[in-house]
């Protein structure tokens, strides 16, 4: 059992985990990672998520070197505020070969956080063994997803604080069969929600570019105008004027 825990990444920790725990792990930092989120990080683990390829914009951004990942945990940028039972959730499923998709805060080497969507695919080597391929983009954090995602992360960590693992997996599966969802039908469900509001206000705020400018339009053409009969009036003042002298 104990290699069971350790591979869900729940206590207890292999050697090298807690010498990494000890030695090595960042204090976190209040302060985000600055990154280009336009890019994609991707990393690739084995089955038991050692670190076997990791591309060059999961590296700038977590600030680890590649020899420093290859060959480790990819929990290395795993960040304390991320309650443990999504790691546990996250590994029953990719473990039955099934894809996963989850809000992660993780962790840079600095100590700062980003938060990224992972999506994790799951595929076979040559000896039939599974792989992993992590593939993690931005996210707002002003978005509802992750405000959503985040107050519930908060929730399961404070019971995992206060009475472990189990309690806060206990919670979480209440949580999950209140509303009928799995875990990946939760996260998949306000991801859609927020591309709709997202798309919704994009909408909406290109309808409100357009008739601005079209009030700015109409404005400009009606001062115009404007302008245009204030001219004609002055000019037939000051032909009534003239022809008025030249009679007298």
């Amino acid at each position: 059992m104990g290699a069971e825990e350790s591979k869900y990444n729940i206590s207890p920790m292999t050697s090298d985990d807690k010498v990494f725990e000890l030695t090595q792990r960042p204090t976190p930092s209040d302060r985000e990672v600055i990154w280009d989120k336009t890019k994609t990080l991707l990393c690739k683990t084995d089955s038991k998520g050692i670190i076997m390829y990791a591309n060059e914009a999961f590296i700038d951004v977590c600030g680890y070197d590649d020899f420093e990942l290859i060959t480790k945990s990819s929990n290395i940028t795993r960040h304390p505020d991320m309650p443990r039972v999504i790691f546990k959730i996250m590994w029953e499923i990719i473990s039955e070969g099934k894809d996963f998709i989850t809000l992660v805060k993780n962790m840079a080497k600095t100590g700062r956080y980003y938060w990224v969507i992972n999506e994790i695919n799951t595929a076979t080597d040559k000896n039939g063994e599974y792989t992993y391929t992590s593939r993690q983009n931005s996210l707002s954090e002003e978005s509802k997803a992750l405000k959503k995602v985040n107050t519930l992360y908060k929730k399961l960590l404070h019971i995992e604080q206060a009475s472990g693992v189990v309690a806060s997996e206990n919670y979480l599966i209440g949580f999950l069969e209140e509303r009928n969802e799995t875990f990946v039908e939760y996260i998949s469900g306000i991801l859609e929600s927020n591309n709709s509001d997202e798309n919704e206000a994009v909408e909406n705020n290109a309808e409100a570019a357009i008739t601005s400018k079209v009030a700015e339009k109409t404005v400009s053409e009606n001062s115009d105008t404007e302008t245009s009969d204030i001219v004609k009036i002055k000019k037939k003042g000051f032909f009534t004027g003239f022809f008025a002298n030249e009679e007298k």
